[in-house]
This record gives C-alpha cells, structure tokens and sequence, in this order.
C-alpha cells in the first residue's frame, strides 16, 4: 500500500512588547499582549477555523480513509485558551473523530535539544500530558520543533519511549536516496524516521499561489498525476507544512481550500494511495536504511540545518545566556518566572534574529514584528537583562542550598578531578593522534562532498564560480547531485550561465582547478 501522510505544524509565539533599558527592574510583563490576540484571532478567522471545518466534513465524507496528524505547541494551546477558545474547541471535535493524530513535541517550542537534554525531558512530558488532557490520547510519535533532528536527538527521542519521529528529507542528507521510504535512526535502529518530500509540501505550501511558477495553477488532478509517477516501489509521499499555508500564507482566494477539498476525492478515484498518520505507518512500514546525521537538519530555509536559529553571533549569545540560567530556574518555585523561562525559549525569537536576508528574507519577515535582525536582538537582551535579574533575587535561597551541597562534596570533587586528570590525559593522546593523521591525509577535490553546507558555501565565497565550473566538468553524476544543489539560488543561476556558453576546456585547467580547491578542501579539515 501506498501512503500519504499529512502533517500540519501549529505555532504561535508570545511576541515580545518594545522593551527598553529603562523598564528593566520595574517592568516584569515582557509580552505584547494586544498583537497577539490580534494576529491569534485574524488567523483563527482566516486559517485555524475555516481549515478544520473543511477537515471535519472531508472525514465525515470520506470516513475512515481520510487522515492527517497535528502538533500544536504548548504555547499556541495557551493563546487558543486565552484569546481564541473556539479554536480549540474546533481541535477537539476534530480529535473525537478518531481520524487525526496529535503528535508529541517540546511545549515551548523551543531549541532544548540543541542545548540542554534534561529541559528537552522535561518539556516534551509536559507537552505530552498537555495534549492527553485535552485530546484524550496520550501521542506516540514526535516531531521536533522545526523538525530539527540529528543522531544524538533521535536517539534522546527513543530513550522517552517514542518509536517513529518526522524530519527533513534533506538533500544534503539523503544524497541520491528517496525521501519517499520509511528510515531509521543511526545510533538507534528502533527509532523509524518519516521524512519530508520537500519539492511536493513547497509546491503547496509555498508555490501555489505563484502565478510565475510554471506548474501554476495547481488542481488536485494535476498534483495527483505527480504522485503517479512517483516509483511504485516508494511506499509514503510525507506532506508536512504549516497550518497557516491554509488561509493565511495561501489566502482563500488563491484556492487552497478548493485545492484540499478536491484532493481526497480525486486521489482516491485516480490512483492507489491512501491516508495515513506518522503513528499508523510506523506500525506498517519497516525502515529500508539508516540515514546519518551527525549535525542537525531542520526545514528551514535553503540550507536545511539551524541556522536560521543559530547562524551569528547575537543569536548565540542570546541563546547561550537564557540557557545558562537553566539550572538556577529549576530550583525556583516561582510560578511567573517559570512561565516565563518557557515563553522566553520560544525559537522564534531567536529567528527574528537571523541576518540570512539574501535566499529566505521573505520568509524571515513573516510575523517579524522587528524592522532589522539588531532590533531583535536588543529588544530580547533587555526582556532578558530583566528576567535574570529577577532569577537572581528569586534564588538565592537556593543558590545557598547548592553551596553546602558543593562544599560538603569537596573531598570526592578532588578524588574525581584527580581520576578526570588522567583520562584526559590519555584522552589528549589520542585526540593529538587523529589530529596529526588527518593533517597527513591527502585531500582530493571529490572531498568537497564531504563539507557541511555552510563550509561549502564559505569555500564558494573563497573561490570564483569559474573555477567550480571547471572543476567539475566531467565529474561523475553523483558528485554533481550531491554538490549542486547546496549552491545558493544566485551562485547556481551564475553557475548555470557558465556552464551554457562554457565551450572547449583544457584537461589541464580542469586539473588546476581541482588541485586549488583540495588545497582549500583540506583546510577545513585540518584546521
């Protein structure tokens, strides 16, 4: 059997009011109270309610062979109680239908997993006990906020008894793979992967509305007729998007809900595939490979990686500093400063932050309350000057706790720090050993391959696109498959043009331009 899987992402953030140096120390409340009710309600009026509406009937039409799957974050849960109940009133009948999933995630969608395993815990159990209350079925599968994954993190999301989780079908991941099979994790073979089919959820979520896109206008026929000819030995075509595609970054008078309402009718009469949810396809699908993915991945932007949430450093420094307080939060019993602390770790404001205007601004500025990445920035480090202040007055009771703790441990601190010498020691050792033999190694141009997609970029920065034009004439297929496609859209439009009015080329130009770009390969390597 054949499957499509739909998942909708449901976000929405606590913006943060103009926070000045002058309200530190007397101004407590950080968030804009009036823009989010406003923008909550404008999308709940446009996308939210007239979608699950439209799902609603789609079922009630269709029965049991129409599904799709959620994840709503804690603080989206939070704004629906607060300024759109109807909202979530609308979610629970959906959920009484039996035909929708309410997958698992962190509650404040924020980057935990990237920086602290036991906030990460903490807030997926809460998130978890969150959707059983309101839904009444505890989740059995998980997404990531952003989808972010890596191997370390899906092997975190098996340890709190997860057993499929959805990402990214990356390119610069999957290589010449199809995203279209069912994976699984490197570290940990029972966790199953579903990952997204990036061009088919695009074409949806940000192409349908394009007049210049040359498969525009989109109808339900056409996109069916894609996923006939997709291999028929795939097993799942995985759409994962926004909500708000429906009604609010896809108006309705683009057609989008036209678009939804067809799609089910028309995919049952002209082809094999069927509905299915993260949870039922990892009960029926067995994972054909692991994919690995030593460094994070996410859906955003053209990179596929976290970037956009820790690409500079304002964004690092940010991050680093709220996450710093983590400890000292957790020995307060102070429920503002706790509320607080999760709404503060919100990812989008770290997004906000981002200076990646040149391939995704459009998208970096959607919901951006700030006029520049700086604003952001400063606005956050003010709200965040505050809370710590607070954290410190609030704790100190329990800083002094943690002082007898340290202090009446003192003895077995020195027994470990002297055991910690040596295996550092011996550790150093080996380090410098792995050190010296990559440094001896020999890099040849088809290493480029091997580069992360910001080293890659950095490298095109460094050299003339003429150069990479040379360089990979007469390359293999498979090298051009996995190169190409982590040029930005400028540099490969550059690229292409070369390649056009490129006529007789020298074996050994050809030769001098590898031999230039190993030398610069290898210095990302033995750095």
């Amino acid at each position: 059997m054949k499957s499509v899987c739909f998942y909708f992402q449901v976000h929405q953030p606590y913006r943060l009011k103009t926070y000045r140096f002058f309200n530190m120390g007397t101004d407590h409340h950080y968030y804009d109270d009036f823009e989010n009710s406003h923008i909550m309600q404008r999308i709940a009026q446009k996308s939210y309610l007239p979608m699950n509406d439209l799902l609603l009937k789609l079922i009630k039409k269709h029965g049991k062979d129409f599904k799709v799957s959620f994840s709503i974050t804690g603080t989206a849960i939070e704004q629906f109680e607060a300024y759109a109940p109807e909202v979530l009133e609308s979610f629970k009948k959906l959920a009484a239908t039996g035909n929708v999933e309410f997958l698992a995630e962190t509650y404040a969608h924020s980057l935990a997993s990237l920086k602290s395993k036991d906030e990460f815990r903490k807030q997926v159990e809460l998130h978890s006990r969150k959707m059983e209350e309101l839904f009444g079925v505890k989740p059995t599968a998980f997404r990531n906020t952003e989808l972010i994954y890596s191997d370390e993190i899906g092997e975190m999301v098996y340890d709190l008894g997860y057993k499929t989780m959805l990402t990214e079908g990356a390119k610069h991941v999957l290589g010449w793979k199809s995203p279209n099979y069912m994976y699984c994790n490197a570290r940990n073979p029972k966790l199953k992967l579903l990952l997204k089919n990036f061009k088919l959820s695009d074409d949806i979520a940000f192409r349908f509305s394009l007049r210049g896109w040359n498969e525009w206008p989109l109808t339900a026929e056409k996109f069916v007729g894609w996923l006939n000819q997709i291999d028929e030995k795939e097993e799942v075509v995985n759409l994962f998007m926004d909500y708000e595609t429906f009604g609010e970054h896809q108006w309705k008078e683009t057609g989008i809900f036209d678009f939804m309402t067809a799609l089910p009718e028309v995919m049952f009469r002209n082809s094999e595939f069927k509905f299915a949810t993260p949870s039922e396809l990892g009960a029926l699908l067995q994972p054909v490979s692991a994919i690995q993915v030593p460094f994070p991945i996410s859906w955003a932007d053209e990179e596929r990686d976290i970037t956009a949430w820790l690409g500079n450093e304002m964004q690092d420094e940010a991050v680093d500093k709220l996450y710093a307080l983590e400890s000292k939060v957790r020995n307060c019993n102070d429920p503002e400063i706790l509320n607080d602390w999760y709404k503060l770790q919100n990812s989008d404001h770290f997004y906000y932050m981002c200076t990646k205007w040149f391939s995704d601004g459009d998208v970096h500025k959607y919901f951006n309350p700030y006029d520049s990445p700086y604003t952001a920035f400063i606005n956050y480090m003010n709200v965040l000057s505050d809370f710590i202040i607070r954290v410190d007055e609030h704790c100190k009771e329990s800083d002094d706790d943690m002082k007898k703790i340290l202090e009446s441990t003192a003895e077995l601190g020195k027994e470990i720090k002297a055991a910690a010498q040596k295996t550092a020691s011996r550790a150093a050792k080996k380090v410098r050993s792995v050190i010296d033999e990559k440094k001896q190694k020999a890099y040849s141009f088809e290493d480029i391959k091997d580069l992360s997609v910001t080293q890659f970029r950095k490298l095109v920065r460094e050299i003339d696109i003429e150069q990479l034009v040379y360089a990979m004439k007469d390359a293999g297929e498979e090298l051009k498959d996995d190169v190409l496609p982590r040029l930005t859209k400028k540099a490969r439009k550059e690229y292409d043009k070369m390649v056009s009015e490129l006529k007789n080329v020298k074996k050994s130009d050809i030769r001098k331009s590898r031999d230039a770009i190993a030398n610069k390969v290898s210095k990302f390597f033995t750095k």
